[in-house]
């Protein structure tokens, strides 16, 4: 073992760990245009995406139900999550090649993600508690890097075979677990952890300190995940309104999803100054006014279009860390993994209604930039929810000035 107590080290750690994981979750989607002439099965854009959502959702609650994340320490559910991850995600390439194959293995995927992404949380919670907001900066920018990183080895590989990509993606998600485990101490189980307490989960619906962010991350994942899957076809769009501009899709879609990392880190940083509920609000109210732009700037130059979704990439995700310090910050240390485990289960159940509306809107009325409107509930609801959470933070913060003075 090489555990290290070097707290940077082991934030390093963490955040690499993350980024080879999720890299995981939209690989099928950089193999879709190798796939889809083979298959012939257009709707393949949604379900490839809704398949890993739907899995990760069954996964999650059965992590939750069970009290994975807190009966067992959470290094260890980790590897092993990641490692079944890795596996499920490359084997489909060892069967015939059939659309219900891919989706099978892409639902298997998200299955076992379920021990990495709300894990990782749960591990940054417990080991970096005085500066959360910006560790869980860098861990979900790690999220969101890894998100991106299969178009980026698209992009720049050209013709690379798919099958290579899938297995080098796994490779890449087996070390990350393997040096995680090696680097990061397994802190022991927290007294009280052994089973899943439904009174807690009860406690989701009645007003407490964390539903207001609840509430906020639910809004923003709304927007998310279609908007990550449906941007290659927004950028597609694009590329048919400008015949005369050369870019590639695989590049275009890297770098906007990749900006999410900056907003992420960035929000961090940001977060220390004036606080995760702040940082979250500003971000929302940018990623809902990028939606409400999406019609107008598909008739821009190439350079402003670019620096656009950067914007909305940078903004869409950016507030995602904040809002899992939120809630991760407010709710009880010994039901902390399954609650943080819940509350990102329904959150991914939002996002497949979104994507699969989203995509039967796409195959009946053909991709526009006015499509993209069925997001804005989404920032809306998120501001709602931020709104109240402030509201009632400031009320406390003037009820204990005024029994202090």
């Amino acid at each position: 073992m090489f555990v290290s107590s070097n707290r940077t080290v082991q934030l390093l750690v963490v955040v690499f760990a993350q980024f080879a994981g999720t890299s995981l979750w939209f690989a099928g989607n950089a193999i879709l245009p190798a796939l889809q002439p083979i298959l012939k099965a257009p709707e393949l854009t949604g379900w490839i995406t809704s398949s890993v959502q739907l899995g990760f959702i069954s996964g999650t609650l059965l992590y939750a139900l069970l009290a994975i994340p807190d009966r067992f320490r959470s290094t260890y559910v980790f590897q092993g999550s990641i490692v079944l991850a890795a596996i499920v995600n490359a084997g489909w390439l060892f069967l015939p090649l059939k659309a219900e194959t891919v989706l099978v293995s892409r639902f298997l995927t998200g299955f076992f993600l379920a021990g990495v992404y709300p894990v990782g949380m749960k591990i940054a919670a417990d080991q970096f508690k005085a500066k959360l907001g910006q560790a869980m900066g860098f861990l979900v920018g790690a999220l969101v890097l890894g998100t991106a990183f299969p178009h980026l080895i698209r992009g720049l590989g050209g013709d690379l075979p798919y099958r290579t990509l899938l297995i080098s993606v796994s490779w890449l998600a087996i070390c990350g677990g393997v040096v995680l485990t090696l680097v990061v101490p397994a802190k022991p189980v927290q007294p009280g952890s052994a089973f899943f307490r439904f009174g807690a989960l009860l406690s989701l619906g009645r007003p407490s300190s964390f539903r207001p962010a609840m509430l906020g991350y639910f809004g923003h994942m709304w927007e998310l995940y279609t908007f990550w899957a449906f941007l290659p076809a927004l950028i597609s769009f694009y590329k048919q309104q400008h015949p005369e501009v050369e870019l590639t899709s695989s590049l275009w879609a890297f770098g906007a999803i990749a900006a999410g990392a900056v907003g992420c880190i960035g929000g961090g940083y940001w977060a220390m100054r004036i606080g995760s509920a702040r940082v979250a609000r500003y971000l929302l109210l940018t990623s809902g006014l990028c939606i409400m732009l999406i019609p107008l700037l598909i008739d821009a130059p190439p350079i402003l279009f670019g620096l656009f979704l950067l914007v909305w990439g940078a903004a869409a995700a950016g507030d995602s860390p904040q809002f899992s310090t939120l809630v991760a910050s407010r709710t009880a240390v010994n039901n902390r993994g399954s609650i943080l485990t819940f509350v990102t289960c329904f959150g991914f159940f939002l996002t497949v209604v979104s994507i699969q509306l989203m995509n039967g809107l796409v195959l009946y009325l053909g991709i526009s930039g006015w499509l993209f409107y069925v997001l804005i509930p989404g920032p809306v609801l998120g501001l709602l929810g931020m709104r109240q959470m402030i509201q009632s933070d400031r009320l406390r913060l003037d009820q204990y000035l005024e029994k202090n003075n």
